[in-house]
Parts: C-alpha cells; structure tokens; sequence
C-alpha cells in the first residue's frame, strides 16, 4: 500500500475515532440540549422561554468534564445554582455605565475565585462568568426576572438529564477512551526510551520530548485513577471497572520500568559500537511491545484482535542465548559488560510480563471478587477534593495566583466594557467573552489562546463571508450554525484555533439569521475579539503578573521532597523485604506527580519573556537532574521488586544516608531566602572506592548476587552524584540571585 493510501486511511480512522470519541459525544449533547428548547419555543410561540431554557442548559455544561458520574452530576448541580445566581443579580444590572462597571468588576471578581478549590470549580466559575457576560446579551422582555432564573435552572437540569441519559447508554465509554489514550501514549513513551539507548548526538533533546511525554501521561493516570476508583466506591464491585483498575496498574508500572535508567548509556554506547547486533534486539524487542500497545489502543473491546506473544517471545529467546554466549566469552575484567545487557533485557521482560497481563486481563478472563483491588487501599491514591474554607479566606492575598488572576480579570473585563461602551461597538459583551475565554493564570496559555483565537477568527470570517455572499437561505444558515457549534465543542479541548473557527461560523450563522446586514456582523465580531485579546495579554503583562521564576524553587522543592520519601521507601524495603507495601507505591504516585508539575512549572517559564526567565539555564540543570533521580530511583524500585535481594550492606546504609542527608542540605537551601548566608552543613564524600566495595569477588557468592551488586553500585553511585550536584547548583544560584 503506498504512502498517500496509507494516509487516507489513518485519517479516516482517525476521523471515526473522534466521532466516537466522548468530545464529540458531549458536543453533540450540548447540541441537542441548547437548540430543542429554542425549537418548541418557535412553534408554541414562547420563544422567550426557549431562550431561558436554552442558556440554562449552555452555561451548567462546561462543569460536565471527565471524572466519576458522581462528581459530574455534583459539579452540574453546582454550576445551575451558581448560574441561577448570577442570572437573578443580572436581571437588575440596568444600570448607567459609571454605576455597572464597578458592579461587573466586583461580581466577576467573587465568580472567579471560586477557582481556588481546584479544577472542577474553575470550570464551574467558567460557567458563572459566562451567565454574568451573556446576561448583557439577551433581555427578558416578557419574563418577570424571578421567571427567567427560575427557567434558567430547569435549562441547567434539561442538560443534567440530557448527561445522565448518555452516561447510562454509554457508561463505559470515558473509561474505555482514556484508557485507549493511555495506550497510545505509552508506545510512544517506550519507543522514545528505547531511541536513548542509540548512540546518538540530540540525546539531550530526546530526553526532553521524553519528560514533557512523562508529563503528559502521568496528567492521564490521574484522571483514569480517579474515574476507575470513585466510580468503584460509588457501584460497588463491577467486574469490568475491576479489570480495568488492573490494567491500570500494570501500565503504570510499565510507566516506571520505562523511566528506569538501569544502564550507563556512555558504556553502552561503546558496548553498541563493537556489538551492533544487541542494539537491534534492543530495539526490535521495544518497537515490538509498543506496536502491540498501539494496536491495543485501536482495538478498543475487541478481545479477538489483542496481539499474540510469538514474536516477543522468540525475540527475547534469541536475544537471551546470544547474551549468555557472549558472556562466556568475556575475560572476567569486561564481565560488567554482560551485566549491563543482562540488567538491560531483564527490564525487558518486565515489561513483556505486564504487556501479557494486560492482554489477559483485556481477554475477559474468569477472575474472582477477590482477586480485584480493594478500594478502600487505592482510594487512597485519590486526591479528594478540597472545599476548606479557611482556604477561601487565606488565598485573599497577593501571594495566591487565584486571587490575582481574579483582579487582573475583574480589571480587564471592566476596562473591556469602558472601551465598548464608549466606542459604540455593536455588541460589548463579545469583548466580555472573549477577556473570560482567553485570559488565563499562565502568561503562556493566554498567549496562545489570544494568537488561535484571533486567527481562527479572521479565518471563520472570511470562510463565513464567502458563504453568506453565496447562500441566502434562512434554513441552511440554522443548520450550518448547528453544525459548526457541534464541531466547535468537540474541538475545544483538541485545538483550540480550529475551534475558534468554527464557533466563528457559528455565531456568524445564527446572526446571519437574525440580522440581514451581516457583514457589518462580521466587522464587529474581528473588531470585539482582538481588542478581547490585546486587553487580555497586555494585562497578563502589566496586571499583578505571576511570573514562574517566582514561585518555582517551590515546585523544585515538592519534586525533591517526592523523590526523597520515595528513595526512603525503597531502602527501607530492600532492607526490610517482604510484600511490597502501599507506601512505597503511594510514594511512587508522589513522585511521579511532583516531577511532571515541575516539568509543567519549567514549560510555563520557558514561554515567558526573555526577561523573567531569571536562571533559566541552573534551572533546567535542576528539573534535569530531578527526572534523572526519579529515573534511578525507579531502576532500584523496579529491580528490589521483582528479584530476590540479598541482606543490605552496612555500606549501602552508610551510602543510603549520605544521599538522603544531602537531599536535606538542598532542602534547607531551598527554603532560605537568597539574602541569608548559605547553610554549613556537612557533607563528607562518599569515595569511589566504597562503591568498588560492591564488586568485591569475596562479598559475591554468584552471579545474581554480582548482577545485583552491580546494579545498586551503578544506581546508588549515580544518585550520590545527583545529590552532589544538586546541592552545589543551589549554592551558584544563591550566588547568582
């Protein structure tokens, strides 16, 4: 098959897929439950409950978001009482400018910090801002104000039916998309792992596609852990959501055995460069299992298509026999040669182990009650939600992001309706919506959204212009408004400039219906959204700005803090040994999490100006080295796991504290302020020759023994480096700021 067939057909799957997908789903939803009430009200002549109905049902559906069907039904419920609210305020806000504008700041401003207990309650803020805006929009002119909130409530729980319908015809479906996501993104996270090992000069970026990746598939596990977990606590023992959790636990361990480092890659690269051959099994054996996991993405339910284990196993066969050979051949000095491949193929196999449960699970076997997990244990890898109010009153401080990016917004939206209102623009409220659309806490998301929305807007124009110009039909221009706002949901969260298009065209249309100059239309509607998106970065830039060099040396210090629980957790269990306890797993989860929100807080400085990327160069060497820790620590944690381990050493305790006392020291550096002299704490170096101490022929009684001793030197001798270099880099910035 060519090149361009193959592509048509990708795209065309990919095209089903997104129809099938839970976006397009809850855009097909929000369709359906804004455009029937509007429907009824033209044919029974209530056209202004049509519309009450129709906006109740709009602004309660941004709260409905991923997560159990409890929490959604919690956060609609949440969004209508808050909309109702801001409908009935609304329906007295007829006020002059001078008297309104105060009102506008002081209202949005209260909506929008409602965002500071956490994600779900932003969107339900999103909500509240989006009925205070459109409330200028539309006036009631037949609906007495306590009648129109009161039909705004039925809309939001119209929706609320709607949702609870799908979930009951699809309940499956959010578990099974993340799930396949999840998939995709872990062959490529193994396939960009397995590049690592070839020698070559853009390493360095490698690895950061592979940690901003890391980032991005750590952000899935934890919806799908949240999703998998609550919806078990809320209906019991479901088998399918048991097998799914199952699954789910052995793709994040295939998450870690991946960011293990187990080898030297200067060594291997040499190893490579006279044994070619190893690299290909290498590479052969990983293109394998992520291939697989690809497939299994695609195939959704489907257990007659899942993959068979032929091929891996034949591969790891002759991958396994050509190392033992090789090993005998080597003189004992270049012994550690076999052990870097023997350590390198073992990972391999883990990682084939849990490739095979997956499948199993995913072949519906016949499993009991008791062997799925408890809830109650991993309940506890749930964050839950936070509504303390003590939080409310302590963020009302400068030091809180939420709270200046609730003034900065306030300010702009007032100054947005100043400038509408004094220019005569057509519609004001458009610049309103643009400001609550775009501005965001980070200096780079506003950016960009500011940027797509604009292009995709003057792109939807002249795509509308071209058919207004061609087509004047009532009929078609409703049904072209429809199906672009369709379109325009199930894109948002995908890319957010084709969405700006379409919800361009949309809008267009539905005025095109209403209004018979609709070029003049168009002209408002590019005017509103640049000027929407000039006040919304310009008061990124100039309103109380939360520049990320500020407050990342606290992300450095949650990820190190992470990372160093997590070495605690893993030394106690190699000296202890038996069953793995939720500790330590639990301690994984932390790290894993604090790494990739350090990697987030990185990306965010890194789309700032040149200006407030204070020490950006020492920083990346920090983020660097955390995900490199976090990669050594998963090596032993993956290794102390699944291999027996011999008594610890006096010297790995002696090593293990040393480590653990220089991560305090950088700790107490972090925490001071740059003008306080830096902490003379004592670090006595650890030399190469304890670590040599490991490969003492008289210490080792065989070959296992001697793999893993080579294995905890190699990882324990890094960590310590890791250690070391982290504390002096805190010392040259302290020096530097």
């Amino acid at each position: 098959m060519s090149t361009f067939s193959l592509n048509i057909t990708e795209n065309f799957k990919s095209l089903i897929r997104f129809f099938k997908g839970t976006d397009f789903s809850k855009a097909l939803l929000i369709g359906i439950a804004i455009t029937t009430p509007i429907v009824l009200g033209i044919l029974f002549d209530q056209i202004e409950i049509g519309l009450a109905l129709c906006f109740g049902a709009f602004w309660s559906s941004p709260s409905d978001v991923g997560g159990s069907f409890k929490h959604n039904t919690i956060g609609i419920l949440a969004s209508i009482g808050l909309v109702m609210l801001v409908s009935f305020i609304g329906g007295y806000l007829r006020f002059d400018a001078y008297v309104l504008v105060p009102f506008i700041g002081l209202l949005s401003f209260a909506i929008a910090f409602i965002s500071v207990y956490g994600f779900r309650a932003s969107l339900i803020s999103f909500s509240g801002l989006l009925a205070l805006v459109l409330s200028f929009a539309h006036d009631a002119q037949s609906l007495a104000v306590y009648e129109y909130t009161l039909l705004i409530g039925a809309g939001g729980l119209w929706y609320l039916l709607l949702s609870t319908i799908l979930y009951l015809i699809k309940p499956k479906a959010q578990v099974d998309e993340l799930l396949a996501k999840t998939f995709s993104q872990t062959a490529d996270f193994l396939t960009l792992r397995g590049n690592l090992i070839i020698p070559v000069k853009d390493r360095k970026s490698q690895l950061v596609n592979s940690f901003n990746l890391q980032s991005a598939l750590i952000e899935l596990h934890t919806d799908l852990r949240a999703i998998l977990i609550n919806s078990r606590k809320t209906s019991g023992k479901s088998l399918y959501k048991g097998k799914r959790l199952l699954v789910f636990v052995q793709l994040v361990e295939m998450l870690e055995t991946a960011i293990a480092n187990p080898v030297n890659y200067d060594k291997m690269d040499e190893l490579f460069k006279k044994h070619p051959e190893f690299m290909v099994y290498f590479q052969d054996l990983i293109i394998e299992m992520a291939n697989q996991l690809a497939i299994i993405s695609q195939i959704g339910r489907s257990n007659k298509k899942l993959p068979d284990n032929k091929k891996l196993i034949a591969c790891f066969d002759k991958a396994n026999a050509d190392i033992a050979s090789f090993g005998d051949k080597l003189a004992e000095e270049e012994y550690e040669l076999f052990l870097m491949l023997k350590n390198y193929i073992e990972y391999q196999e883990l990682q084939f182990k849990k490739l095979r449960k997956i499948k199993w699970l995913l072949g519906n076997p016949e499993i009991g009650q008791n062997e799925l997990i408890e809830v109650d244990v991993f309940k506890r890898f749930v964050v839950p939600p936070h509504f303390d109010p003590k939080l409310f009153w302590t963020s009302l401080s400068f030091r809180s992001n939420i709270f200046k990016h609730s003034l900065r917004l306030a300010v702009t939206l007032m100054i947005g309706y100043t400038l509408g209102t004094l220019f005569a623009f057509q519609n004001p409220y458009w610049i309103l919506l643009t400001i609550i659309v775009i501005m965001r806490p980070s200096y780079g998301l506003t950016k960009s959204r500011s940027k797509d929305r604009v292009i995709g807007t003057l792109i939807g124009s002249i795509i509308a212009v071209g058919i207004v110009l061609t087509i004047q039909n009532t009929y078609v221009f409703a049904t072209l408004a429809l199906v672009t706002l369709i379109i325009a949901f199930a894109m948002v969260q995908k890319n957010y400039k084709a969405s700006a298009v379409f919800i361009t065209l949309s809008v267009i249309f539905i005025y095109g219906i209403i209004q018979p100059d609709i070029l003049r239309v168009i002209q408002f509607r590019i005017l509103d959204t640049v000027l929407g998106a000039g006040l919304s970065f310009l008061a990124l830039l100039w309103l109380w700005p939360a520049w990320s060099f500020r407050e990342i040396k606290n992300d450095i210090k949650k990820s190190v803090v992470a990372n160093r629980n997590y070495f605690n957790e893993i030394t106690t269990f190699y000296k202890q040994k038996g069953a793995i306890p939720t500790s330590l797993k639990l301690a994984r989860k932390d790290a894993f999490v604090e790494t990739s929100n350090l990697s987030a807080a990185f990306q965010r400085m890194a789309q700032e100006p040149r200006s407030k990327q204070k020490n950006i160069d020492k920083i990346y060497q920090m983020v660097e080295m955390n995900h490199v820790f976090l990669s050594s620590l998963a090596s032993l944690s993956s290794y102390f796991q699944q291999h027996p381990t011999t008594e610890a050493s006096l010297l790995f305790v002696k090593i293990a504290k040393q480590i653990d006392d220089n991560l305090d020291v950088l700790l107490k550096r972090l925490d001071e302020k740059p003008q306080m002299p830096s902490t003379s704490t004592s670090r006595p170096n650890i030399k190469n020759e304890e670590f040599d101490l490991f490969f003492n022929p008289k210490n080792i009684a065989n070959k296992r023994d001697f793999q893993e001793a080579h294995l905890i030197s190699g990882q324990l001798h890094w960590l310590y480096s890791l250690s070391e270099n982290m504390c002096e880099l805190s010392f040259e910035n302290d020096a530097e700021e």
